[in-house]
């Protein structure tokens, strides 16, 4: 059994399995794109812009963050989805204001803090303006950004690109509601100036503290929000000119305050991120509990004529029946079935098993994330 916990920050929502004690399998750590596809599919799945994985720490990080997009592939980084993860964090373990967590991610290591009215602020580092590191191929422009024209449906479009850990590209327009979106942030995100993709922001200006943004994010299509989005595009209309060096960033979903002290050093995102549900993956959803299994090798017993000692005896053999590839047809063992095998047991699980008796078993921290949710309501 599986249990996780559904969170959305502005309306991008992710679902975030706890795994800080090594719990999690390997199947679940490093997944398959098509699991994750199914996951975060909106009918057939629970329904998410990705999937958070919380994991144990490494060298001066108290954990790990992985996050796969809705497409499967993985980001570097996503500004909503650290903030998922620190209420996440805040809610399991009870938490009060002033906590800060370093959490290394791909991106490198991230600092989130919650705040007395329960949002959250994170230092998401430096902007990276070195075109190489964006990636893009566009070159620095009198601003000091990597800026240029791209060709985009018969429009020619002036853009700006900012990395924050992950790839953004910036297209300031008149009017939001006026341009192809859609047809657009498909066309930019996969131009050949971004050779690893990029996050699409089309931004409006509607003073120089007050910047509106619409989000086409990479690997998931329009989204609501976009946490590293919102820092890119404060820092690059700073430098084109275009807003002070703190703004209050207007997304779909609502806003993001963010600022850059002076142009320089990090820049600090702070915003809401908010628990939607708990719940229980049943057994099909679960990666490995019907993994396709391998036959186990029947234990070589040592050879008694060979001198040599047992440990410097040459390994078993890898198994030569592989249930997943041999009997991707029919089943080639029907009197002694592995997946058969696996199956009776999960359903003799289910039949032996109450629904919450289930629920207890995948999680104790379920309650304790509820009480602790119910507490910082009402202490606010």
């Amino acid at each position: 059994m599986l249990s996780f916990s559904k969170y959305q920050g502005l309306g991008n929502d992710f679902v975030v399995l706890e795994g800080r004690q090594g719990q999690l399998d390997a199947t679940i750590t490093d997944p398959d794109p098509q699991w994750v596809r199914r996951i975060c599919d909106r009918r057939f799945g629970v329904g998410a812009d990705g999937i958070i994985l919380a994991l144990p720490g490494e060298g001066d990080a108290e954990l790990r963050m992985r996050i796969f997009n809705a497409d499967g592939s993985e980001a570097e980084m996503c500004g909503n989805g650290i903030r998922c993860l620190a209420r996440f964090l805040a809610d399991s373990d009870g938490d009060e204001p002033g906590r800060s967590w370093s959490i290394l991610t791909p991106a490198g290591l991230i600092v989130p803090v919650l705040q007395g009215d329960g949002q959250i602020r994170v230092d998401m580092g430096p902007p990276v303006l070195d075109p190489a590191q964006v990636p893009t191929t566009l070159g620095v422009g009198e601003q000091g950004l990597p800026q240029g024209l791209i060709e985009c449906h018969g429009a020619s479009l002036s853009v700006a690109s900012v990395g924050m850990g992950n790839p953004h590209v910036v297209v300031p327009v008149e009017d939001l509601a006026t341009i192809p979106f859609d047809q657009w942030g498909a066309a930019l995100e996969q131009d050949p100036c971004f050779p690893a993709k990029t996050n699409v922001h089309f931004l409006q200006v509607h003073g120089p503290a007050s910047l509106e943004i619409r989000v086409w994010e990479r690997g998931a299509g329009p989204t609501l929000a976009c946490g590293t989005g919102a820092c890119a595009t404060l820092v690059a209309a700073y430098l084109l000119g275009l807003s002070e060096d703190s703004a209050e960033v207007l997304l779909p979903g609502g806003p993001l305050q963010i600022s850059w002290p002076n142009g320089e050093g990090s820049v600090f995102m702070t915003g809401p991120a908010e628990a939607v549900f708990d719940g229980v993956l049943i057994p099909e959803l679960v990666p490995y509990a019907l993994e396709p299994l391998i036959a186990e090798p029947e234990p070589q017993r040592p050879n008694q004529s060979d001198p040599r000692p047992e440990a410097e005896m040459p390994s078993p053999s890898k198994p030569s029946f592989d249930c997943s590839h041999d009997c991707k047809d029919a089943c080639q063992r029907p009197d002694n079935c592995l997946q058969a095998e696996a199956q009776q047991q999960v359903q003799s699980l289910l039949d032996s098993m109450s629904l919450d008796a289930m629920i207890d078993l995948a999680s104790d921290t379920l309650e304790q994330r509820t009480r602790s949710r119910l507490d910082r309501h009402q202490g606010g």
